[in-house]
């Protein structure tokens, strides 16, 4: 973004002083952000920072203590979400709020109906808006075509297009590219830098910060509740932000070190499943994991890893093939029985498989071992030993919160993300499975856990890490294998791999038209 020199610009959106308060935590404290017209402001914060927060006080999720909004320089207040898009202002959330089932129109159109009179809808009108937006910031859709058939890049697009077309001036994107190719980063950047250009005001939350120096014009840091520092892109970099972060110096990539692979411990062979619709998600995947390596697998979200992990993990039945650890097939084994065998697993969906948000941090710590001494002798339960071990998890992995007696979903993200990896790692294991571990998480967070899975595979565990982040699987793998359409289509070494190549075997399956590509030696 320029800006003419000695001209006063009125930002397009102020935020001052805003303090928000719930029991016993000031989430926002005094904090002001200030964004320009035409700018990709980007906001940067460890989780539970008060990023959240802030951005559902300007959405109208929640109601300041402290402070005032003022749009154009005028102060305002909004009453909810419904005032703040009659507004300009609208949110792309990092999970996407599309209903698959249903075609991009029908989305876009869901509480923004375009009505040729009281009784009917005027899809024709609504059609050519659609099509017209699309053009004018460069990305052409069919209106008709179903939001479940598109790739998350393009579904990334619907989400966009679906702010725009509600007339959106100030678009706040909540992790925009979370689970994109470089490639398709590449094209959703485009797409900013247009809509900027256009006069739009972008608030971009990212824990990527590499992405953040490349597209931002400013950047906004905040940590517990204030803003600590405010940077050019060209007057900073990674290790600066990491540190204003975090309050310390972060090491941004961990030092892997030198791995000492041992016998295999994780053999899938001809591995075939079925996703929640009964359609094939997992074909024919041979790949094993050796005692003391990482074996990455990547891939762009949707083909086929998450139900690659839920059939060796034990929460979905294999339609075919086989899965043996250390020599003894487990194939369809029980999620108890894999915990029982030395294998932790630590879920992409935290909500779903990992916690339980009502009950306490404590009780989540011993989920998956409740039932065994020294937390149960028999029916009784031990409530002392549990409480011990609780006090010892949130100290040693470092889980900010209150006590261990309040609930789990109180808790951030990342610190709630802790809690599944305390549980899961806090035990000798002969396989760890690991599918998103760090998503959503900032570096600091992003650092220790990393630290954690090292320190685990030289113990000589077996690790298995599904990522939709290509720099992870990257950073910390010694082998991987690329995910397309439900197979393996290569396995590189994690050492050498070049990201660009990965990348696009993640896009492509390794052919132009997606066809599956050869697989290498898997060992």
């Amino acid at each position: 973004m320029t800006e003419p020199t000695g001209t006063e610009i009125t930002p397009a959106l102020e935020m001052r002083g805003i303090t928000k308060r719930y029991p016993g935590v000031v989430a926002n404290d005094g904090i002001s952000l200030e964004v320009r017209p035409g700018e990709i402001h980007a906001l940067l914060g460890e989780n539970g920072a008060g990023k959240t927060t802030l951005m559902n006080v300007l959405y109208g999720l929640a109601r300041p203590d402290e402070g005032e909004i003022l749009l154009d320089g005028k102060p305002i207040r909004i009453a909810g979400p419904s005032d703040a898009i009659a507004r300009g202002i609208n949110m792309v959330h990092q999970h996407f709020m599309l209903v698959p089932v249903l075609s991009v129109a029908d989305n876009i159109l869901l509480g923004e109906e375009t009505m040729a009179n009281r009784i009917f809808l005027d899809r024709k009108e609504a059609h050519r808006r659609i099509v017209e937006l699309g053009r004018r910031f460069g990305f052409e859709i069919d209106p008709e075509a179903k939001v479940g058939s598109l790739s998350v890049g393009w579904q990334q697009r619907v989400e966009i297009l679906k702010a725009l077309y509600r007339n959106a001036r100030i678009l706040v994107l909540d992790e925009p590219t979370a689970v994109l190719t470089p490639q398709e980063t590449e094209e959703i950047f485009a797409v900013l830098r247009r809509l900027a250009t256009e006069g739009h005001s972008i608030v971009f939350i990212s824990h990527k910060l590499y992405e953040v120096l490349e597209v931002a014009d400013r950047i906004t840091v905040i940590r517990r509740g204030r803003v600590v520092g405010q940077r050019l892109p060209s007057e900073t970099n990674e290790d600066d932000l990491a540190e204003l972060m975090v309050g310390r110096e972060v090491q941004l990539t961990v030092d892997r070190g030198i791995s000492h692979p041992g016998a295999p411990v994780l053999r899938v062979t001809g591995l075939e499943a079925k996703d929640d619709r009964g359609h094939p998600a997992v074909r024919g995947v041979d790949l094993e994991v050796r005692a003391g390596e990482i074996l990455g697998i990547a891939g762009v979200a949707g083909n086929g890893q998450d139900e690659l992990v839920e059939s060796i993990i034990g929460l979905r039945h294999p339609t075919a093939g086989t899965v043996t650890l250390a020599g003894t097939d487990v194939t369809g084994h029980s999620p108890r029985d894999m915990n029982e065998a030395a294998v932790a697993y630590v879920p992409a969906d935290r909500h779903r498989f990992g916690l339980i948000k009502s009950f306490s941090l404590a009780d989540n710590l011993v989920l998956t071992s409740y039932y065994r001494p020294p937390y149960a002798h028999g029916v009784l339960r031990n409530g002392d030993a549990i409480q011990k071990d609780a006090i010892s998890a949130v100290e040693r992995f470092d889980i900010r919160t209150p006590s261990p007696t309040v609930a789990a979903g109180t808790l951030s993200g990342g610190n709630q993300q802790k809690a599944v990896v305390a549980r899961e790692f806090d035990r000798d294991l002969k396989l760890l499975v690991l599918d998103q571990p760090t998503r959503g998480l900032d570096v600091g967070s992003i650092e220790f856990i990393h630290r954690q899975v090292i320190a685990k595979r030289d113990a000589g565990t077996a690790v298995l890490l599904v990522s939709a982040e290509l720099d992870e699987v990257l950073e910390m793998s010694d082998r991987i294998g690329v995910m397309f359409g439900g197979r393996i289509v290569a396995v590189v070494d994690g050492r050498t791999a070049d990201k660009n190549e990965v990348g696009l075997l993640m896009a492509t399956g390794g052919t132009e038209r997606g066809a599956a590509a050869p697989v290498e030696a898997a060992s």
